[in-house]
């Protein structure tokens, strides 16, 4: 599990707290170490990475703070997942007192500082980075926040009552929106066409389950608004399709990998990313989310060419200058040399 000086990027935080949101949904407030202190601070939007070992097993996933920094704690909230093993394992033994590992805060979701609006949709755990988000630019700021925030049913919101005391308290700038499935079906594009109509200069941020961010991104990019404007963050993306190897035009062949100016060459295996090429060359090449948001294994591709499965992190200009997110990225020419700076 690492040493308790994090010399492996991971610290010891300890549960200080633990908040039942609904029955499948837990708040753990983590305590820091003195000496980590300076290395745990966040932007309001970020995440951590956690390492847990369950029945034997090193796992490491991804969960959003749903604090903000001005209240001075670090608090995450895990929502069960059906098969979800550390979801799940969080929401039943991570009681007062564990211990659990973590690398320090990441990720790009996060506030862009211009007064606009804020436009924000978040389904079921979305809320989790969202909540943040809102609470920092309601402290913060004067600017004005719409949330439209969908779930299954009214049992599975999360923050109901903490979204109801802001919105009390914020009268003139907050408005939230619920959308309950089971009361109006799934969310659908005219449901987003009719929460967006008014909204002026804004900021968009989308958090949630897969199809509800495709049918809102593309309602919102279908109304107009720039892409420099719609903030994505995703909790998980689907699988590599069985046969994505063979759909380049070109048999890859040997990946050159460029870590610490040090080269490797290795043969490739059809199907995977180059994040899992490096790592079974033996490499210890940086990772965080491996959903293809936070940027943290992102390389620059310097001969050949790969292809991104899922990218919310890069922009268009680093995409044309050849940075890819490594976690995503399968390589479509014979020869693919990386560097990772």
């Amino acid at each position: 599990m690492g040493d308790n000086n994090g010399a492996d990027g991971f610290a010891p935080l300890r549960v200080k707290r633990v908040v039942r949101e609904t029955s499948d949904a837990v708040s753990l407030v983590l305590g820091v170490p003195d000496h980590c202190s300076a290395r745990f601070r966040y932007r309001a939007g970020q995440f951590l990475t956690l390492r847990v070992n369950v029945d034997g097993q090193d796992l490491r996933r991804c969960y959003s703070m749903s604090s903000a920094p001005v209240e001075d704690e670090l608090r995450i909230t895990v929502k069960r997942d059906p098969g979800g093993v550390v979801s799940n394992w969080l929401n039943d033994a991570a009681t007062e007192g564990v211990e659990i590992h973590a690398a320090p805060p990441e990720g790009r979701f996060c506030l862009r500082d211009n007064g606009d609006e804020i436009v924000a949709f978040a389904g079921g755990s979305g809320i989790t980075p969202i909540m943040s988000l809102m609470r920092t630019a309601l402290s913060g700021s004067s600017r004005r926040i719409r949330l439209f925030y969908a779930n299954r049913n009214r049992d599975s919101v999360i923050f109901d009552e903490a979204l109801a005391r802001l919105a009390e308290q914020h009268a003139d700038r907050l408005a939230v929106a619920h959308h309950i499935d089971d009361d109006n079906g799934v969310v659908t594009p005219e449901a987003v066409r009719t929460f967006l109509e008014d909204a002026g200069a804004a900021d968009y941020y989308i958090c949630g389950p897969r199809p509800f961010m495709d049918t809102v991104e593309a309602a919102v990019r279908e109304s107009g608004v720039p892409s420099q404007r719609v903030h994505l963050e995703r909790f998980t993306v689907d699988p590599v399709p069985a046969d994505v190897g063979n759909s380049s035009t070109e048999t890859t062949e040997t990946v050159v990998i460029e870590l610490d100016g040090k080269k490797t060459t290795a043969d490739y295996r059809s199907g995977n990313t180059l994040l899992q090429t490096a790592r079974m060359s033996g490499l210890r090449a940086p990772s965080s989310c491996e959903t293809g948001s936070c940027g943290t294994c992102m390389a620059r591709i310097v001969t050949g060419s790969a292809r991104m499965l899922n990218n919310d992190a890069l922009d268009d200009d680093e995409v044309a200058e050849g940075w890819v997110l490594t976690c995503q990225s399968l390589p479509t020419s014979q020869t693919v040399h990386v560097v990772y700076e």
